[in-house]
């Protein structure tokens, strides 16, 4: 999860802030530190890393140990299908992510719209008065010019 959850305050503390030991995560998630070392090859779970390349877990690193631990031994996944699912669970957050980002645009793009539509209509002049028809009637009215009494050709 590297690169998610950018904090503006280094010394906030958040879900995402690496704080945990491979012991400590190891004892927070039930699991043998071997194991997180090999879920780390794995790419299941990758813990940020120090300058002298140690692990460190966040809240969320052990939330999802925790989770590829309960997919492996109750659902009976194996570990490829569960970076799998991983993988899939993070797009569809991006695009959940995406998806409210494009709706505040458009959002956005509607209000900007309207206003606009507001100011054209503020800027009519109110000195004119529209034209109305009142006479207008129901009723079909057929023309027919008039035949020139010299003319006997046929029309």
């Amino acid at each position: 999860m590297e690169g998610v959850g950018r904090r503006r305050n280094p010394y906030e503390l958040t879900d995402e802030s690496p704080v945990y030991v491979i012991s400590v995560a190891a004892q927070l998630s039930g699991l043998h530190p071997q194991t997180l070392r090999q879920y780390d090859r794995l790419g299941l779970v990758s813990p940020d890393r120090t300058a002298g390349r140690g692990r460190r877990y966040s809240a969320r690193d052990i939330e999802l140990l925790r989770q590829v631990q309960q997919l492996s031994q109750d659902e009976g996944i194996n570990l490829a299908g569960i970076k799998r699912i991983i993988e899939l669970e993070n797009q569809v957050a991006a695009l959940k992510a995406r998806i409210a980002e494009l709706q505040s645009t458009v959002e956005g793009a509607a209000t900007a719209m309207r206003q606009a539509e507001a100011a054209v209509h503020a800027s009519y002049r109110r000195d004119l008065v529209p034209y109305q028809d009142v006479q207008q009637a129901g009723a079909l009215v057929v023309w027919r010019p008039r035949r020139d009494p010299r003319d006997h050709r046929e029309r």
